[in-house]
């Protein structure tokens, strides 16, 4: 653990960013949290490391915002380290019926986003000597999905910027890994997961037997963090019970 390295998480207010954010903490780094509001994590175990956390209102679809408070936490901590690509949004319907305005609502926020923060957190990462960047994908990316087709087309971009800029910017000392879960029940899906329909379809699917918690995926990005492992990069590391690759 190096409390002297500063990670930004987008959307680190609640959810899986809230888990990420607190699990850093933890783990004894600087947390930026980069929110619309400007909240620390509400999440339980928060209070408990304050003093690591940072906050910057932050709007992820509007690069001038993005580009403000990766300064603003740079300056506060003196420098930045590394960058959790969080924020994302979900939107579904019959594929033949969506408005294109939803379409590039999901695409620019779970794609463009990510592709604007990391490009706004290059200068701070190669001042710091390099760092790690780790985008939150999805195992969506590799499957069909019925009514899904801008999110499953937003999650396959994110490995596809995560691959081109870990080749590109490898030689700076900066690794850009994709982190793609699957199923993870949080405050706001719990009721679904928990039980009804597809409640009840996932257990039978998922061969590990039941969803994920925002918990599996925090100590694997805060694991990638402390363990600093030079050779990893540009990977999508799929973090979804075995879902994915279940005939």
């Amino acid at each position: 653990m190096n409390p002297a390295k500063v990670i930004a998480v987008t959307g680190a207010s609640r959810g899986i960013g809230a888990a990420i954010a607190v699990e850093l903490a933890r783990r004894g780094f600087t947390v930026g949290c980069l929110t619309r509001n400007g909240q620390l994590p509400q999440v339980s175990g928060a209070n408990q490391h304050a003093e690591r956390f940072l906050t910057a209102s932050c709007d992820v679809n509007d690069e001038l915002s993005l580009r403000d408070a990766m300064a603003k936490v740079a300056a506060q901590a003196g420098g930045l380290h590394g960058l959790v690509n969080n924020a994302g949004i979900h939107m579904d319907g019959p594929s033949h019926q969506i408005p294109l305005a939803d379409y590039e609502k999901v695409m620019a926020t779970n794609a463009t986003a990510v592709f604007s923060a990391c490009r706004e957190a290059y200068p701070h990462l190669l001042k710091s000597g390099g760092g790690t960047i780790v985008n939150l994908g999805s195992f969506f990316d590799k499957m069909g999905v019925k009514r899904n087709v801008a999110y499953c087309a937003s999650k396959a971009a994110v490995g596809a910027i995560t691959r081109c800029l870990a080749v590109e910017w490898a030689n700076r000392g900066i690794r850009v890994l994709d982190v793609a879960p699957g199923y993870i029940m949080t405050d706001m899906n719990r009721e679904t997961l928990a039980q009804g329909a597809l409640a009840e379809h996932l257990k039978k699917r998922i061969p590990s037997g039941s969803v994920g918690s925002t918990a599996d995926v925090a100590k694997l990005i805060g694991a990638i963090f402390s363990e600093d492992i030079r050779f990893l990069t540009g990977e999508t590391i799929y973090i979804d019970g075995a879902q994915g690759i279940a005939l």
